[in-house]
């Protein structure tokens, strides 16, 4: 039995066909076979807040001596003029180049302490190519943060800090900087770690990246997926000097109230205890009678400091710092840092078998 497909039926499929055979679907109709996050939306708004900073300072002339045999080679084979040989008794121009980010529509520019560290001529090129001279505003060595300022004439693009705290192990990471002077460019990747210890500061607590980062990153914005500053990207581990897919940068919490004091007033002003601390091990713990090895041991007292004068005492185990819980040297030194000089604080300790608490005023931190 031979079954025949309906004339309007074999039309339709006939018609269909030759439609998909001979022609393509408009690009309207065009959809992606996987759908894939796109940051697009987000560089839109935050690229143009994000700029190139260049600086110059005058190198110390006598690094710049060279070998006399060594001189005298160079000018007998390329000529007293050799672009590479400096001027015998003078030291030149060092340049410098790093990335940065506006956070006050009036010019406030925030980067690295170590782009424009020793600089005495400080430029700031916006995403659109003009550039300005940029004066100093404050800088803070401890934790390798600046704050610039240009005088565009108008208002300025700016980018918002986002909260570090809620950041994590696994969210998107996106970095716009300016990697090896090629101008303005974007990496993506996620973050890897928090409250890394690089030991390049005592303040130590960056997050680690794998969005690739690499000279001329430095003091540019890390984004979260929501185009807020999570960080400052400020360093990276590489053995070679290119991107192996770990960078750190500071994390904006840190980095957002340091720029504040800094625009303030140009200065930090971070709390002081007066102690010298050491970490508990396993073995101190033990001696002393703690059933975990943490917190940070006070080994000694400046007389008439802020501790001594609140009741502490040498060989006590700060356990906790106000709300902050101290499970090591480094959550001291960072929680009394952040506490503004004069405040009054509970300190919990562990003395001779016996937990107490006593309220110490922080001091400030001599400069």
């Amino acid at each position: 039995m031979i079954f025949q497909k309906p004339v309007a039926a074999v039309m339709v499929a006939s018609a269909l066909a030759v439609s998909a055979l001979g022609q393509a679907p408009s690009p309207a109709q065009a959809q992606p076979l996987v759908q894939l996050p796109s940051f697009a939306p987000l560089v839109k708004v935050g690229q143009p807040a994000v700029v190139t900073i260049r600086s110059q300072g005058q190198q110390n002339a006598q690094a710049q001596q060279i070998d006399p045999q060594m001189r005298e080679f160079m000018e007998r084979f390329f000529g007293r003029n050799f672009p590479g040989l400096p001027p015998q008794g003078q030291g030149r121009r060092a340049g410098g180049l790093g990335s940065g980010f506006i956070v006050d529509s009036r010019g406030m520019v925030v980067t690295n302490n170590h782009v424009i560290d020793g600089s005495d001529q400080i430029t700031v090129v916006l995403s659109n190519g003009e550039e300005y001279p940029a004066e100093v505003i404050g800088t803070d060595p401890k934790t390798d943060l600046a704050v610039l300022r240009i005088d565009a004439g108008y208002g300025l693009p700016t980018v918002d800090w986002g909260d570090s705290d809620g950041v994590e192990v696994g969210d998107w990471a996106i970095a716009i900087g300016n990697p090896f002077g090629l101008g303005s460019s974007v990496t993506a990747g996620i973050v890897s770690a928090r409250g890394r210890n690089i030991q390049s500061g005592p303040y130590d607590d960056y997050l680690q990246v794998d969005a690739p980062i690499n000279r001329g990153n430095s003091g540019g914005p890390l984004f979260n997926d929501f185009g807020e500053v999570i960080g400052v990207n400020t360093a990276i581990y590489s053995p070679s000097g290119g991107n192996v897919g770990i960078g750190f940068a500071i994390p904006s919490n840190q980095a957002a109230d340091i720029v504040a004091d800094l625009i303030d007033d140009g200065s930090v002003d971070r709390g002081w205890l007066g102690v010298s601390i050491q970490p508990v091990t396993d073995e101190l713990a033990a001696a002393l009678g703690l059933d975990i090895a943490e917190g940070a041991m006070i080994a000694d007292v400046v007389s008439d400091g802020p501790a001594q004068l609140g009741g502490l005492q040498r060989g006590d185990v700060i356990l906790s710092f106000g709300s902050k819980q101290i499970g090591t040297v480094r959550d001291l030194t960072r929680s009394v840092a952040d506490t503004d000089p004069g405040t009054r604080t509970d300190v919990r300790v562990w003395r001779r078998g016996v937990e107490r608490t006593v309220t110490v005023r922080t001091g400030r931190f001599p400069t």
